[in-house]
């Protein structure tokens, strides 16, 4: 561990996860950012290694807290987060300050901090919804846009037909305890070529399982007489009236036969049965099958999130197979 002060807030480095209550405080500086914002500053997945990190040494963690009177911690303003790359997944850096806390050198001396521990030139850096501050931040270190994520939505969705689903298949919902495996399985096959979605083990699939949010009867399967997973639609609800299409998967060999649009007609049909009255979605924007799908069923772009890399280095990418 160690730490850099200013005169207003120190900086502590701590590598792997960090205790209970900083990853509280963590969760709540995000919470006020996405507040203020419209944007969630720290991806899922990162809150998920935060949480339960995979691989010895595999986090680095810049916290920024303010300084009070006789040495005190005060409230935390600043995180960094730089999850290291492991065997199955790309390495991501990510930073948020507290909205009252910016314009103060905190988003730079977060990076500093970080850059004298960790090589940041081999992390790919997320930047959620575009901020101009994000952009100079990132230019400022030599880091240049390679990927562009669309936040879309569809807001009153009505009339939606009946699902489709080609000949052979049938829909059911998750099954906890029972349908875990094979739904890694196929998830795996799904998106063999999208590293994040596609690294999935276990241990996230629990980690996900385990929040307020999780609703089996949302998680749609498509299977066929064996009861083989042939693709899904995991829907997830935010609030009262927002849902998401979180995840919608097909396996190679039952793409192009409709069932991607049969699969998010269903998952969108059972958010607005459970009172969604708004739906989002995110999806990369170069993939073109994925995108004209939405916009066939009403979904407009929204908003964008930005990956960001070092120059000479290039990034992976990830999105909904859905034919």
């Amino acid at each position: 561990m160690s730490a850099a002060t200013s005169t207003d807030w120190t900086i502590t480095l701590l590598p792997g996860a960090p205790d209970t209550e900083l990853l509280r405080q963590v969760r709540a500086l995000a919470a006020a950012a996405e507040e203020s914002d419209g944007n969630p500053p720290l991806s899922e997945q990162t809150l998920v290694r935060l949480g339960a990190p995979r691989g010895a040494g595999s986090l680095l963690g810049a916290y920024a807290h303010l300084v009070e009177e006789g040495d005190g911690r005060g409230a935390l303003v600043g995180v960094a987060v730089a999850a290291l790359p492991l065997a199955d997944e790309p390495g991501v850096l990510e930073l948020v300050v507290h909205p009252e806390a910016r314009h103060s050198g905190i988003g730079t001396a977060l990076v500093e901090a970080s850059r004298a521990s960790t090589d940041v030139d081999r992390l790919q850096a997320w930047a959620h919804g575009g901020h101009d501050g994000a952009a100079r931040l990132a230019q400022r270190y030599g880091f240049a846009p390679v990927r562009e994520l669309w936040r879309m939505r569809l807001v009153h969705p009505v009339d939606l037909p009946e699902p489709a689903l080609p000949e052979g298949l049938t829909l059911r919902a998750f099954v906890p305890g029972r349908d875990e495996d094979a739904w890694l399985e196929a998830n795996r096959a799904a998106f063999a070529h999208h590293p994040e979605q596609g690294a999935l083990g276990r241990a996230d699939l629990e980690a996900r399982m385990a929040e307020d949010w999780f609703d089996p009867d949302g998680f749609l399967l498509a299977v066929d007489a064996q009861d083989r997973i042939a693709g899904f639609h995991w829907t997830k609800i935010h609030q009262p009236e927002l849902g998401e299409v979180y995840v919608v998967g097909v396996v190679p060999g039952a793409q192009g036969g409709g069932l991607g649009r049969a699969l998010t007609v269903a998952g969108i049909r059972h958010l607005v049965g459970r009172g969604i009255r708004t739906v989002m979605l995110y999806v990369d924007a170069d993939n073109e099958p994925a995108v004209r799908l939405y916009r066939s069923l009403g979904f407009t772009r929204w908003d964008v999130d930005t990956m960001y890399a070092h120059r000479g280095r290039t990034g992976g990418a990830t999105g909904a197979q859905v034919e």
